[in-house]
């Protein structure tokens, strides 16, 4: 029996899902906020086979909302780029929030990620939301769902007219003519919003997927912008009827995770974190999120269900450093052999990876159309 290929991502920021998993890394707290410490989970993803990583982030630190997590972090496109120049296939996604940021330079940044990384860069739209956020930035607060959704629209829409402001053969190179761009090739956004206006164009050429990959959480922007809807919901069914209202090419669904190991069962690990904090009211997890608690044998269940409903699973692991090293063994490699899952290729793009076309310039769309009147 054939199933459906499911992607398989996983965030890294931090220690873990859980507010306190720093209490069970297998590493020193300081070595938390360091190159090396983010580029070994990594290289454990990409070895355990995941299609990509992602990365949280925010203008305030994890443990600003009285979390009893870490008090800082890296800037998650610096991780990220780290990340593109120490692996080969697996793709990055961080998360940045356009509510506050200038789209313009957003736009660059996931840009310069997607050449660095050859064609393996995403982007997780995310919100910053409450004035802590906007006191940090120095703007005015940005105060509720329909004008934080309409930030998030904006900014989207600028860096995706900017990536297109270059057309793929723009760059000329030639020495001969001494010529490095063809101008006719690069164009103005003219992009006019609410609270800003963008001219444009980009200051880096067309990223290698055209559009690097971007995730977004259903909802939040229409699914027309997007390539990977988030989808939230506390049962596979839920999480099927969310993926399909989606509208987005893709829907991946959100799981939390919490594996048996060796030494402890999952629930004797929760409750050992919950003696310091709570998971269920950690700073910005919503309610209804699936959580799987148990055994290798049943998430591998779990995932080869989900792979009927959902196109792929974010998988947020309780403790990284345990979870990873379960999951490595136990669950990813039984998943290729049942064909639920497959590895990324090398030489591939994250598009490619995940079936996606690569979008053509929309202004050389414009230019061929008038060109064949």
């Amino acid at each position: 029996m054939s199933h459906p290929t499911l992607h398989l991502a996983v965030e890294i920021d931090g220690d873990g899902a859980h507010p306190a998993a720093w209490r069970r890394a297998a590493h020193e707290p300081g070595e938390l906020l360091t190159p090396r410490r983010v580029a070994r989970v990594a290289a454990v993803a990409e070895n355990a086979g995941f299609t990509l990583v992602t990365l949280d982030d925010g203008i305030l630190p994890p443990g600003s909302a009285g979390a009893a997590g870490p008090a800082g972090r890296i800037g998650s496109v610096e991780r990220a780029a780290y990340i593109a120049a120490s692996t080969s296939v697996l793709g990055v996604a961080p998360v940045v929030a356009t509510t506050y940021a200038e789209p313009f330079h957003v736009s660059t940044r996931i840009a310069s990620l997607d050449h660095v990384s050859v064609g393996r860069a995403g982007w997780v739209v995310g919100v910053e939301e409450g004035p802590e956020a906007a006191r940090a930035w120095g703007r005015p607060p940005v105060e509720g769902v329909a004008a934080l959704r309409r930030e998030a629209v904006d900014g989207l829409t600028v860096a995706r007219d900017l990536w297109d402001s270059w057309e793929d053969d723009a760059v000329v190179r030639s020495v001969a003519t001494s010529r490095y761009l063809d101008g006719g090739r690069l164009h103005y956004v003219d992009f006019a919003g609410e609270t800003y206006s963008v001219k444009g164009p980009a200051i880096v050429p067309r990223p290698p997927q055209g559009r690097p990959v971007v995730l977004a959480p259903a909802g939040l922007v229409p699914p027309e912008l997007v390539d990977v809807a988030l989808v939230d919901g506390h049962s596979p069914a839920l999480l099927g009827r969310a993926a399909a209202a989606s509208g987005a090419p893709l829907a991946f669904a959100e799981l939390e995770v919490a594996l048996d190991t060796p030494r402890e069962t999952a629930a004797e690990r929760i409750a050992d974190l919950e003696r310091y904090a709570s998971w269920d009211t950690a700073p910005g997890r919503p309610p209804g999120r699936l959580r799987y608690t148990g055994p290798a044998a049943g998430l591998v269940e779990l995932l080869e269900e989900l792979s009927g409903l959902v196109d792929g699973v974010r998988l947020r692991p309780l403790v990284l450093d345990e979870e990873l090293s379960v999951l490595s063994r136990l669950v990813l490699p039984e998943l290729f052999v049942r064909r639920v899952a497959a590895r990324p290729l090398p030489g591939t793009t994250l598009r490619t990876t995940l079936g996606l076309p690569r979008p053509e310039s929309r202004f050389a769309t414009t230019i061929t159309r008038e060109g064949n009147r």
